[in-house]
């Protein structure tokens, strides 16, 4: 029987805007022109991309190939002065080029030339496109909201108990006066502003990081964040709302801690719950659980000693998934998983979902493997507890997939076969993965 009522937290916009990583998936890429003639003089940090003295028309014509094409001449009017041409919205622009010891045009500093023209031209092309989007960007801040501001709070089970709070002088904690130092900070991996929610974009130096609590923002959202920041945050390992690859290469592991620990509490005590994933626990307890990884990682007690609940533990791995800025099927392979779901042969409609979990970065592969394993176990137990896997599609649907597109109606259009490939991973688990 499938379900037809859904929990109201299961269509809980995202937190995390995905409008500018898309715009940068889909800038230009660099295409290198290089010079198939000796050049004398080439200084010893370029190489074949460099031109020689040629004026600007024969770099305009070289360029012409395509969009993100860029070359380095040496200036006619001022040689030993050295431009970087780059192909850019059907024209070129020229660049005043400098190295010392790193490439620059502007504040930042690059290792190569290529890394700044991938950074040149994802700028160009996030500004050009999104320049009126970028200027309202701190109009409607997360900051208050999110969850990295409310891991401060006291956990709903210590509400009512009596709390000693030492205290600190202001001076001390987050450096002088009470104002917190925030600095220019590059980040490894997608990361997303945690004042506005969308993506800060960009090769190096996307945003700047709070020195005293590790607040990351864009540059122009720091300006608008209260000097109010905890700087025992500082040590918050951020397990939700991380882009899931980012963290687990930064913890040496195949899948999120909070997926394994999770999954392995529900199958000790939980397969045999009615209407598991499908009845939702108290949100202040899940919110606590989401503390608690954030907090103490892979040291969080989730046992049945503290949260006797198991829909509390089931929650909090929903919200992980739902937390997640790139969702775990992501972006880029959402539109062949719902290709797959349209698709009426059975042989291949396997064949094209079998293609879409190619597309699958690998630690989003793994971490979907275990998860559709532990969903056909739970299959096993529909007698007890009513969960099968098309129910469980009504509930997971939504909560790995979003669709990439910014259209509403199309976005609501696309959840009866979001549901469908769950549902279809789930039952093809052992012949997909």
């Amino acid at each position: 029987m499938a379900l037809t009522l859904f929990d109201t937290d299961e269509y809980r916009p995202p937190v995390w805007k995905s409008y500018l990583y898309q715009l940068q998936q889909e800038a230009p890429h660099p295409r290198r022109i290089t010079c198939t003639n000796e050049v004398e003089n080439r200084p010893k940090y370029y190489g074949r991309e460099f031109h020689g003295m040629i004026s600007r028309e024969e770099a305009d014509q070289l360029l012409s190939v395509a969009e993100g094409s860029y070359l380095i001449r040496e200036s006619q009017r001022q040689p030993g002065t050295y431009t970087l041409a780059l192909r850019f919205g059907s024209q070129t622009r020229n660049f005043r080029l400098y190295y010392d010891g790193k490439h620059f045009v502007g504040e930042k500093r690059f290792e190569s030339i290529h890394d700044l023209v991938t950074d040149g031209l994802i700028t160009l092309y996030i500004e050009t496109k999104a320049a009126e989007y970028i200027a309202k960007m701190t109009i409607n801040p997360i900051y208050e909201h999110i969850g990295y501001t409310t891991l401060n709070r006291e956990p709903a089970y210590q509400k009512h108990m009596p709390v000693l709070k030492e205290t600190h002088d202001e001076r001390d904690s987050t450096g002088q006066d009470g104002v917190s130092e925030k600095r220019v900070h590059t980040f490894r991996g997608p990361h997303w502003c945690e004042y506005c929610a969308n993506f800060m974009w960009g090769l190096i130096a996307q945003g700047v990081k709070c020195a005293d609590c590790g607040l990351n923002v864009h540059k122009q959202c720091s300006k608008m964040v209260p000097n109010d920041c905890k700087p025992d945050l500082k040590h918050v390992k951020k397990v939700y709302s991380c882009d899931l690859t980012t963290l687990v290469k930064a913890h040496i592991t195949k899948r999120p801690m909070v997926v394994d620990m999770c999954i392995r509490e529900i199958e000790s005590r939980g397969l045999n719950s009615e209407g598991l994933y499908r009845v939702s626990g108290f949100s202040d307890l899940i919110e606590d659980v989401k503390m608690a990884f954030d907090r103490d990682g892979e040291k969080a007690d989730i046992s049945v000693n503290m949260y006797e609940d198991i829909n509390i533990i089931t929650g909090a791995l929903k919200l992980y998934f739902r937390d997640l800025p790139i969702p775990l099927i992501t972006y880029d392979a959402y539109p062949k998983f719902i290709e797959s779901a349209k698709i009426l042969d059975p042989d291949e409609q396997l064949e094209t979902l079998h293609e879409a979990l190619k597309l699958l970065p690998p630690a989003h592969c793994e971490t979907l493997r275990y998860l559709m394993a532990h969903l056909k176990r739970v299959t096993l137990h529909e007698k007890e507890n009513l969960m099968n896997a098309e129910n469980l599609g009504i509930v997971f649907g939504p909560t790995l997939m979003r669709s990439p597109e910014l259209d509403a109606m199309a976005a609501l259009n696309d959840i009866r076969y979001q549901r469908l490939v769950v549902e279809l991973l789930i039952k093809n688990e052992d012949i997909l993965f």
